[in-house]
């Protein structure tokens, strides 16, 4: 593995495009080789699928179709280069967690559909793995499990409650558990800590070495990758971009928080950001003291939704919300040195005090996308030949896969367990107009300030968080 600093100096001895792309995140800063763009699009071309993003959803699409039939001719049209969006920015939580609101899909899709989406969400974390071993992607993948963490007496409450639900839904412990403040602190020891929810069914990784490395392996397998070209249309057979028109049969929107920028779709979802830092490489002293031995991804379990890994080089890399939502889904994509950076070193500080004298080597963030129902969806209309999957909301590292075995099934036509699952064909209607966009997220946003404030020391959920809850059908 290499080094941050052999990376580094191979930066150096590379382009200024390189050096520009890599100071993006931590995440771009370590990843092997160059991060000079691909080719653009080089004028009209004839594809049998076109694939609008070459991040995680628009590569594992196109990995998936190779398989399936090697002939297809497959293009992937990225406006910038692989993985530069979420899919290289993330808290590279590979989790088996549903993207979405239990609650809502099952009065929709009933309780089996649900517990067989949950599932196959469950079983594409092994997939993944066996991915990665197969095409010798080094993206630093270890199963170690999620764990949630009670903060609060409040906070123990809802875990409580949670795995009570997962059981009384049709887990069991060996699905979902809860751990006591002793358990919790032999595994990662948080001051103040009271218990904790443990779910097996996650792995941490390198997203960007994963982005990377699964672009190289589609491009093995015989797809073409356009980088620095950016699509402004989708349609019935085409894909418009500022480099030409992509002729296809089927055409595939995987562009998630991107999606506000395509003609027409400024309200099919929400762009939103989550920001992260990493510090420097904690020596075996302040492991010693932290514990987090089995390197299991983290959260706090606060309502702002802290995330966290333990990387492969001993870094800490934690993320959070609070970053607010731009008038008119307006993107960012430069994030760094905010206001929210300086919050996520005093949640560093809080639950590890032995990386308090630790500075901090990186911050950068990146954008989600959120569909009005909280819900993801994939599918493809056949009457049009348009595809998509997305609305994330922040869970897509594992579910990508899953997304893209999917639409290459429906591609491809196979008759697969995968393609009746809850969310194949969910449709979310479009978020209102501005200002009751903006008016929505940034309120949500101060909703979950108040009540992650007042739930700090009360004992019972607090009426702003009820409100939360209810919005987002938790």
């Amino acid at each position: 593995m290499a080094t941050l600093d052999q990376t580094r100096t191979d930066a150096a001895a590379g382009s200024a495009e390189d050096a520009r792309y890599r100071a993006v995140s931590y995440w771009h800063d370590t990843v092997p080789g160059h991060l000079d763009r691909r080719a653009p699009l080089p004028g009209d071309v004839q594809a049998d699928v076109a694939i609008v993003g070459a991040g995680f959803t628009g590569l594992w699409t196109a990995y998936y179709l190779m398989e399936a039939d090697p002939g297809l001719r497959v293009v992937i049209v990225e406006s910038d280069i692989a993985g530069y969006g979420a899919s290289g920015r993330n808290g590279g939580w590979c989790y088996g967690g549903l993207p979405g609101s239990r609650h809502r899909l099952v009065e929709q899709y009933g309780r089996d559909g649900v517990m067989r989406y949950e599932r196959a969400c469950f079983d594409t974390i092994d997939e993944v793995g066996a991915v990665l071993d197969r095409e010798g992607i080094d993206a630093h993948y270890l199963k170690g499990g999620w764990s949630t963490m009670a903060m609060t007496p409040v906070g123990l409450m809802h875990a409580k409650a949670a795995v009570e639900g997962h059981h009384a839904f049709g887990h069991t412990d060996a699905d979902y558990r809860l751990l006591s403040a002793e358990e919790t602190r032999a595994r990662t020891n948080v001051p103040g800590a009271l218990g904790t929810v443990f779910c097996p069914h996650a792995a941490r990784i390198h997203p960007a070495r994963l982005a990377r490395g699964l672009a190289d392996a589609v491009e093995r397998k015989g797809a073409g990758i356009y980088e620095g070209t950016r699509a402004t249309e989708i349609g019935q057979g085409r894909v418009v971009t500022d480099r030409g028109t992509v002729h296809a049969d089927i055409v595939i929107r995987a562009t998630e928080g991107f999606t506000p920028e395509l003609k027409g779709e400024k309200r099919r979802l929400m762009p939103f950001a989550s920001c992260m830092v990493a510090t420097e490489p904690l020596p075996q002293a302040a492991w010693d003291e932290i514990g987090w031995d089995g390197r299991e991804v983290l959260s706090d379990g606060r309502r702002l939704f802290i995330y966290a890994q333990r990387t492969a080089d001993d870094r800490i890399a934690l993320g959070g919300r609070g970053h607010p939502y731009i008038f008119g889904s307006r993107l960012e994509t430069d994030f760094h040195d905010l206001p929210v950076h300086q919050r996520l070193k005093g949640v560093i500080d809080r639950l590890f005090p032995a990386a308090r004298e630790f500075g901090i080597t990186h911050t950068w963030g990146g954008v989600l996308g959120i569909p009005r129902d909280f819900n993801a969806s994939v599918g493809l209309d056949r009457r049009t030949g348009i595809g998509w999957a997305g609305g994330y909301v922040g869970d897509g590292v594992a579910v990508t896969n899953l997304a893209g075995r999917t639409l290459a099934d429906l591609i491809t036509e196979r008759d697969s367990d995968i393609v009746s699952l809850p969310w194949v064909n969910h449709r979310s209607r479009n978020w209102e107009p501005e200002p009751l966009r903006w008016i929505a997220a940034n309120g949500s946003l101060r909703l979950l300030r108040i009540a992650e404030a007042a739930e700090e020391t009360g004992t019972r959920t607090s009426i702003s968080g009820r409100i939360v809850d209810w919005l987002t059908g938790h």
